[in-house]
């Protein structure tokens, strides 16, 4: 018997910022795209209770209601917008192989890559519960909403120094908490990090428990060293300790960077492979905001437009 394939102009895996924005311009182009929500329908802003700062929404919106606004907006224009995951590529030639939930063969002219990264967790059994109701993996996103107040950042690389130097400014004090008597970051981040007051610096520590009846109130930390308990009172609570880029299935296909982030030429969206294009969290390991994540996909979505015009 002869296996049936769908076969599709436009193929979108993900559906956050990058996605929907790519969704959005493919299908008003009449590319007739077809998306694949993934896991996490939406992406990480769906987790995350109030937004302030993605242009648009003057007063400030929950991520979940940003995400539902862009994928009305995709489907008014047209996009198959899919309940699935896609469990394997094959970009070794076009049209691309695609199976979405290990059954459903796709056959996809383009594909654009939306697949984001995901914020490393401690594991603490009350992650969950204080997800979005002062615990955070992003201190420029949600920063202001503590200015004044006590907050705790966790990590000892670079990016926990610029986020603890970054909080520094808008919250009354800051506990950087690291494992180690020494921080990871670089020279130059250590000496911001030391040089700023009110950052006091908790070495040699790990986070045991948050506390809180609703929101963050506290957290617990222990002395690797002695195994004594500390009560910290605070109420915000951010995590520093890295992300991993939803990338496992494109090992292989598309060139990747040594933590696993897709590689784009300088300038675009374009993977090692021709037709296949990458945006959001997925190709950026700097700025992982909502904002950046629209804008690449647009540049990939019009990419993506183009590549398919130079073939007729």
């Amino acid at each position: 018997m002869n296996e049936e394939f769908e076969k599709v102009k436009v193929l979108i895996i993900g559906s956050g910022p990058a996605g929907y924005t790519a969704a959005i311009y493919t299908s008003r182009a009449d590319l007739k795209p077809v998306l694949y929500q993934g896991l996490q329908p939406g992406g990480q802003l769906t987790i995350t209770t109030e937004v302030e700062n993605f242009p648009g929404y003057p007063n400030g919106v929950g991520g979940f209601e940003i995400m539902e606004d862009m994928r009305k907006q995709a489907a008014r224009f047209g996009t198959d917008i899919r309940w699935g995951v896609i469990t394997s590529v094959d970009f070794s030639s076009r049209p691309f192989k695609v199976v979405a939930d290990e059954s459903k063969t796709i056959l996809a002219d383009t594909v654009i890559i939306c697949t984001g990264a995901s914020a490393r967790w401690l594991g603490l059994k009350s992650e969950h519960k204080y997800r979005g109701y002062g615990l955070s993996a992003c201190a420029t996103c949600d920063g202001f909403f503590f200015k004044g107040k006590d907050v705790a950042i966790v990590g000892g690389g670079d990016t926990a120094a610029e986020e603890a130097t970054y909080l520094a400014k808008l919250c009354r004090k800051v506990y950087l908490i690291h494992r180690r008597q020494e921080m990871r970051a670089s020279k130059a981040m250590q000496n911001k990090v030391f040089c700023t007051p009110n950052i006091d610096k908790l070495f040699g520590y790990v986070p045991v428990e948050i506390t809180g009846e609703k929101n963050v109130e506290g957290l617990i930390i222990k002395n690797v060293e002695t195994g004594e308990l500390q009560n910290l009172i605070i109420d915000g609570l951010f995590y520093a300790i890295g992300h991993v880029p939803n990338s496992v299935i494109f090992k292989g296909q598309v060139d990747l960077n040594e933590n696993g982030y897709i590689i784009t030429k300088p300038g675009t969206t374009q993977t090692s492979v021709k037709g296949v294009f990458a945006a959001g969290d997925i190709q950026d390991p700097v700025f992982r905001q909502a904002t950046t994540a629209a804008g690449t996909g647009c540049m990939a979505a019009i990419e993506a437009e183009r590549f398919l015009s130079s073939e007729y």
